[in-house]
């Protein structure tokens, strides 16, 4: 059909960008975990995170936004209190960069927003303009006022 669904594992394209971009080749790899990407006519739906893993999601419209192994720290600060800071994520548009001086100094960051509900969950850190602060550039920060832990908490 004209909307047929093409599936795509995430693990097996690691090198490129997970973060809303769209993925075209339809291979899998034969040790795929099983995260898919839904697509229709080059357009990203959902990106779904297997559910033997462990994983946080929009607390607003319950789409994956990554995985736990892929949390680097728990003592982050969002605007609206406590956040955490993660490798990738999924699910996620990136607006403009802008500079901020945010607690620990000057950084070029992108809002990041939930390609579902279009909420505003963090920022990406595009650039660190202090040297101890260079870990962060690529890294996502995810506000936990806007995320919910799914799959396997028990």
């Amino acid at each position: 059909t004209a909307l047929a669904c093409i599936f795509q594992c995430f693990f097996c394209q690691r090198g490129q960008q997970s973060h809303g971009s769209s993925r075209t080749s339809p291979e899998l790899s034969e040790e795929c975990p099983g995260e898919m990407v839904k697509m229709t006519k080059s357009k990203t739906f959902q990106a779904y995170l297997p559910n033997c893993h462990r994983t946080y999601s929009c607390i607003h419209c319950r789409a994956h936004l990554a995985n736990h192994d892929e949390l680097i720290s728990k003592s982050f600060q969002g605007s609206q209190g406590r956040a955490y800071l993660f490798n990738s994520v999924v699910n996620v548009g990136c607006g403009p960069a802008e500079e901020r001086v945010l607690l620990t100094g000057l950084h070029a960051v992108a809002d990041i927003y939930c390609e579902n509900c279009k909420t505003t969950l963090g920022w990406k850190y595009e650039h660190a303009f202090e040297s101890s602060q260079k870990y962060k550039e690529g890294k996502f920060i995810i506000e936990l006022a806007h995320m919910i832990k799914d799959n396997g908490w028990e």
